[in-house]
């Protein structure tokens, strides 16, 4: 599933605004699983629920600094700056930009 999350992700961060539809034909997968993937990133704090079907990221730096925050409450560890996680936000910044200033 991860491995699905993750290229749900991408496209929709680099692509734009997605429904299920869009991401299952994208993808080569299920509707029902691009549903739940994007579905799972939207508690992840990964994407906002635009309708029940359609999805936006939400901005990377955001993403990241949110994703790590749950990880770090889920292992149970202290949550601080984290210097990787930051530049994985700040690499997807230019291509979100760019998929909604076309």
């Amino acid at each position: 599933m991860e491995t699905v999350q993750a290229k749900i992700y991408l496209l929709v961060t680099c692509g734009g605004r997605m429904s299920s539809d869009m991401i299952s034909e994208r993808l080569d997968i299920t509707v029902s699983e691009a549903q739940d993937a994007a579905s799972s990133l939207v508690d992840l704090g990964a994407f906002i629920n635009m309708t029940d079907t359609e999805f936006e990221a939400m901005h990377p730096r955001f993403t990241a600094v949110n994703m790590y925050r749950r990880i770090c409450e889920r292992r149970q560890i202290a949550f601080g700056r984290n210097r990787i996680v930051d530049a994985m936000g700040a690499a997807l910044e230019q291509p979100y930009d760019d998929a909604r200033t076309k």
